[in-house]
């Protein structure tokens, strides 16, 4: 039986955040700030520029989650208030509506190592931001995630928002749909 502990990341536990986005894949390149930084900043980053950038962010606050499992670092899922991501607002899919609580906080990025998946990871960290954003008073929290029953070929990368059935799982309703693959999902916390 493994043991999973999913914690607010900071600065003493960095060596492992980098573990968890050496991830064949987006995440290395990304490092959580494609919602943070405009387009344009973005590709001027590079990789080291997102790196550095997350690590900035960590020093000076608590931008997400970390889960261990046995002690081994596994994921990551990225949580602050919807005002942390400018890229947020630009969107068409996350841009606020009428009737939108103004500042919820966003559960916007889930990363799993690859011998860490398909073992209920991402469900742990889903819980884990609830929790984080909760003891920050947070009162609302949403997610954008992708619907795979309406697209299962979606592929890993495609589904680093996470999925409609895992924010269900973790007590989110849909609110809307602003595209066939696409939710709005909220939950009170």
């Amino acid at each position: 039986m493994s043991e999973t502990v999913v914690r607010p990341v900071d600065d003493a536990v960095w060596s492992d955040m980098e573990a968890v986005f050496s991830t064949p894949g987006d995440p290395a390149g990304c490092w959580c700030q494609w919602f943070k930084a405009p387009r344009s900043q973005f590709d001027r980053l590079g990789r080291q520029g997102t790196h550095d950038a997350l690590h900035e962010q960590v020093r000076s606050g608590t931008p997400g989650v970390l889960a261990w499992v046995d002690g081994e670092p596994a994921g990551w899922a990225a949580v602050e208030p919807y005002s942390a991501y400018a890229n947020l607002a630009r969107s068409p899919i996350t841009k606020r509506l009428p009737g939108d609580p103004e500042d919820p906080w966003a559960v916007t990025c889930f990363v799993v190592r690859v011998e860490f998946r398909r073992q209920g990871l991402a469900r742990a960290l889903l819980a884990g931001a609830v929790e984080h954003a909760r003891a920050q008073g947070a009162q609302v929290l949403e997610g954008y995630p992708v619907d795979t029953q309406v697209r299962p070929s979606l592929s890993t990368a495609a589904r680093y928002h996470g999925t409609v059935s895992l924010f269900l799982e973790g007590g989110f309703d849909v609110v809307r749909r602003p595209s066939e693959t696409r939710a709005i999902m909220r939950r009170t916390v």
